[in-house]
C-alpha cells in the first residue's frame, strides 16, 4: 500500500474510507464505514514507512492497550485491533463528532471561566483513570482534547493520542529499552521543563504542567511561553516565569491565576500532587457540577491507593485569594458555614418549642386547679337547729304564729335539719370555688330555716 489513501478505498476487506481525518510522518486517522455493521468509525493505522522503526511499532501498540484499559467516557473508545495486508497494525476507534479544542479557542477566543474549567476538569477524569492505570499520556495539549457532545447536547471532551504514554506501574522495564535518556517526545509548548531534560524520568505531575498549559490558554487564548525559535522556547520554559495572567485578563479572580501558575511550577514537587488536588483548587471557580467531577477523579485515585486515607486530598491551592477564604483543604469551609448555620437554627428553634410547652403546661396547671374538688379535710358539721322550745319561766306564756302552727302539725321533730345541711354544702363550694379561682367571694348567706312549731302538749287547755 502506498503512503497514500484516498477515499472508497478498502481496507482490511470490511472499511471503506471515506476521508482523512488527519495524517503524520508514522500514521494516518481516517474516517471509515464498517461495511458489515454500517456503521461509522475512525480508523488510525501505521503508513508502511513507520513499519521499519520498531519504537514506533510499540508505542502504536501502548496506545491501543492503554486506550483500551481506561473506560471514562472522557476516552475515545477502542473496539479492534488488527492488521492490514501491508503488515502495518491498526485500531478502530469510536468516529467523534466535533473539533478538537485547539480549533475551538482559535474559533472563539478565549473560553468563560466555568466553560474553560469544565473542559479540563473532564478531561482529568480521563487522565485520573491512566493516571490510576501507572499511565502518564505525556502529550497534552489542545490538539488532542476532543470537544464532542452528548446525546443531550451537552459538550464532552475525549482525550486522544496515547501514543507516547508512559507506564510507570512497578516492573515496567520496556521504557528503559525504548526510549533514551535524550529522546525529546511530545509538543515544546506544553512540555514541562523536566520532560525536555529527559522524557524518561517524568511522572504523573508532568501531564499537570500539561493541563495548566492548557487551562492558560484556554483562559488568555495565548500560551504561558512564546519565543521564536526552538532553543529560546526551551530556554523560557526551563528559566524564565510564565507571562501574568493578569496582564492578558485582568478580570479573572486571583485564586484562579494561582491555581494555574501553580500548574506551571519549574519544581514539580511545587506543583501539584496529583489531578484530584488540581480539580479541587478549580472547583470552587466552576458550575456546582465541578466539585462533584472533583469527588469522582479523587474517587478513582483513592481507590488506586494513591491518596491517602481517610482524607482524599493532602493539600490543595489557596483559592479565591484576597476574599478571605481559602481551599488549603480538600472542602470549602462552605459546609462548616452551614453546619454551623443549622445548629444556631435548630437552638432557636428548641427555645422555642421550649417556651411554648412552658405556657401550655402553666395554663394547664391553672385549668386543673379550678376543676379540682374540694379539700378532703373534714370539715366542722354545721350546728343542728333544736327542734325543742326554748326554756320559758314558768307560768310565761308561749305564742305561736298560726300559720306556723299549722304547718307543724304532724311534722316531726327534726324537720329543719335536711334545709340546714344542704345550705352549708353549698356555703362550701361557693367558698372552695372562690379560693381556686384567686378571688375571695363572698360567702352566701343560707336561707333561713322554717321556724319548728312547738310541740302542743294535750293537756294545756291554752291555745
Amino acid at each position: 500500500m502506498s503512503n497514500e489513501v484516498h477515499e472508497g478505498q478498502i481496507l482490511a476487506g470490511k472499511f471503506r474510507i471515506e476521508r482523512v481525518l488527519g495524517q503524520g510522518g508514522m500514521g494516518v486517522v481516517v474516517a471509515a464505514t464498517h461495511l458489515q455493521l454500517d456503521e461509522r468509525v475512525a480508523l488510525k493505522f501505521l503508513l508502511p514507512d513507520a513499519l521499519a522503526n520498531p519504537e514506533a511499532v510499540e508505542r502504536f501498540a501502548r496506545e491501543a492497550r492503554a486506550a483500551v484499559k481506561i473506560k471514562s467516557e472522557h476516552v475515545a473508545r477502542v473496539s479492534d485491533v488488527g492488521t492490514l495486508e501491508s503488515g502495518s497494525p491498526y485500531m478502530v476507534m469510536e468516529y467523534l463528532h466535533g473539533e478538537d479544542l485547539a480549533a475551538w479557542v482559535r474559533r472563539n477566543g478565549a473560553m468563560p471561566v466555568a466553560e474553560a474549567i469544565e473542559f479540563l476538569l473532564q478531561a482529568c477524569e480521563a487522565i485520573a483513570e491512566a493516571h490510576a492505570l501507572g499511565i502518564v499520556h505525556r502529550d497534552l495539549k489542545p490538539a488532542n482534547l476532543f470537544v464532542t457532545h452528548r446525546v443531550d447536547g451537552s459538550p464532552c471532551i475525549k482525550v486522544l493520542d496515547f501514543g507516547i504514554s508512559k507506564l510507570t506501574l512497578p516492573g515496567a522495564t520496556a521504557e528503559l529499552g525504548m526510549t533514551k535518556t535524550t529522546a525529546v517526545m511530545g509538543s515544546p509548548l506544553y512540555m514541562s521543563p523536566e520532560q525536555m531534560s529527559s522524557s524518561r524520568n517524568v511522572d504523573m505531575r508532568t501531564d499537570i504542567w500539561a493541563l495548566g498549559v492548557i487551562l492558560y490558554e484556554s483562559l488568555t487564548g495565548r500560551v504561558p511561553f512564546e519565543a521564536e525559535t526552538m532553543p529560546q522556547l526551551c530556554g523560557m520554559i526551563l528559566q524564565d516565569p510564565p507571562r501574568p495572567i493578569h496582564e492578558l485578563r485582568p478580570e479573572l479572580p486571583q485564586g484562579l491565576q494561582e491555581a494555574v501558575l501553580r500548574c506551571l511550577e519549574k519544581s514539580r514537587e511545587r506543583r501539584y500532587g496529583n489531578v484530584a488536588e488540581l480539580a479541587f483548587a478549580l472547583a470552587p471557580f466552576g458550575l456546582p457540577a465541578a466539585q462533584r467531577s472533583a469527588e469522582r477523579i479523587a474517587r478513582v485515585l483513592g481507590a488506586a491507593g494513591y491518596l491517602s486515607a481517610p482524607t482524599p486530598i493532602a493539600s490543595a491551592v489557596s483559592a479565591r485569594a484576597g476574599s478571605g477564604t481559602s481551599t488549603d483543604f480538600v472542602a470549602s469551609n462552605e459546609p462548616k458555614k452551614s453546619r454551623t448555620a443549622l445548629f444556631v437554627a435548630l437552638c432557636l428553634l428548641g427555645l422555642l418549642l421550649g417556651g411554648a410547652l412552658l405556657i401550655l403546661t402553666r395554663k394547664n396547671a391553672a385549668l386543673e386547679s379550678i376543676a379540682e374538688p374540694p379539700s378532703s379535710k373534714p370539715l366542722a358539721a354545721a350546728p343542728t337547729l333544736s327542734a325543742a322550745p326554748p326554756t320559758r319561766p314558768s307560768g310565761e306564756p308561749q305564742l305561736v304564729a298560726p300559720s306556723a302552727a299549722a304547718a307543724a302539725v304532724g311534722a316531726p321533730a327534726t324537720a329543719g335539719a335536711p334545709a340546714a345541711s344542704e345550705s352549708a354544702k353549698v356555703v362550701l363550694k361557693v367558698k372552695a370555688a372562690a379560693k381556686a379561682s384567686g378571688t375571695k367571694a363572698k360567702a352566701a348567706t343560707p336561707p333561713a330555716a322554717p321556724p319548728v312549731a312547738p310541740a302542743i302538749d294535750p293537756l294545756d287547755g291554752r291555745r
